[in-house]
């Protein structure tokens, strides 16, 4: 099942999406607004989020499907932290040590046992979709970097989004210590348009997944992967993100970048970035300067 939550002013509602319908699971019960709250009410009853979900089913009102054109979805996760491991595919290991003047670090991380997880973002500087990312103003070469995004609840992986961990490549290129400062900033992550469960995907390590970048119009970059490139798997990842930190009740790991643009590439105002991933759906951003 797929949870979206819709924005209404300062109240967002919670919409479930099954194969073939839409259901306000606000409707249902208005203490049930985010994805947050069902996660909560899940543990409360101490049932998986889809049958929460399914009992509500009867009593929330059927959406048309084209609410979810008409109503851009909000950030499916509102709460929480989000972080991203790195050098997880081999053309990210790749486009790292192209970039930077000490390449052979990146190798060392792809090969080690010990992987790369870093802070991402905070919910201020997460953005939803059809909402604009941001690349930085004293950053030369920017670029999306499209990854699966595991959705974690106390620790647990309770489903999957799209993230886009948007970077600086000039800034990291320039310094390794400089990788908060090519990762961290304003409109810099953008997770969405849903949370698919975990119980309703077969196998996150087989997906296909895709981006296009489009400018006034022409598509720059139209490319696809699956997530079986993947070095690592997604467990392992995790555990090595929640094993001895204070991870927050709600987060979202990112998994690392599965495409990447040539090297004469980069980021501008105005551009479309649209990231797809099977069974998830497909999140798409505007481009602007901060």
């Amino acid at each position: 099942m797929r949870y979206y939550q819709l924005r209404e002013g300062s109240a967002p509602r919670l919409v479930a999406k099954t194969e073939g319908s839409l259901y306000d699971l606000t409707a249902a019960t208005d203490q049930l607004r985010t994805f947050e709250d069902l996660l909560r009410a899940a543990a409360i009853a101490k049932e998986s989020i889809d049958a929460i979900a399914d009992r509500l089913r009867g009593d929330a009102t059927v959406l048309s499907s084209d609410v979810l054109d008409e109503t851009a979805p909000s950030a499916p996760v509102s709460s929480g932290e989000v972080w991203a491991a790195g050098v997880t595919y081999r053309i990210s290991e790749e486009a790292r040590k192209a970039e930077s003047g000490m390449p052979e670090m990146y190798l060392d991380v792809y090969e080690s046992d010990r992987p790369e997880v870093f802070f991402k973002a905070t919910p201020s500087r997460t953005v939803g979709p059809d909402e604009s990312i941001g690349i930085r103003g004293d950053s030369e070469w920017d670029v999306p970097e499209p990854e699966l995004g595991v959705v974690l609840f106390e620790g647990e992986i309770v489903g999957y989004t799209v993230g886009n961990d948007v970077s600086s490549r000039s800034i990291e290129g320039e310094n390794p210590l400089y990788l908060p400062q090519a990762k961290v900033y304003d409109k810099c992550c953008s997770i969405g348009p849903c949370v698919r469960s975990a119980e309703s995907i077969d196998d996150p390590h087989d997906l296909e997944m895709w981006m296009t970048i489009s400018r006034d119009g022409e598509v720059l970059y139209d490319e696809s992967t699956r997530t079986n490139e993947m070095e690592r798997s997604v467990e392992e990842l995790v555990d090595c993100h929640v094993a001895h930190d204070a991870v927050p009740d709600v987060s979202v790991l990112l998994t690392g970048t599965s495409l990447v643009p040539d090297e004469e590439f980069t980021l501008q105002e105005g551009d479309e970035v649209s990231i797809g991933l099977e069974e998830i759906g497909t999140l798409s951003n505007t481009v602007v300067e901060v």
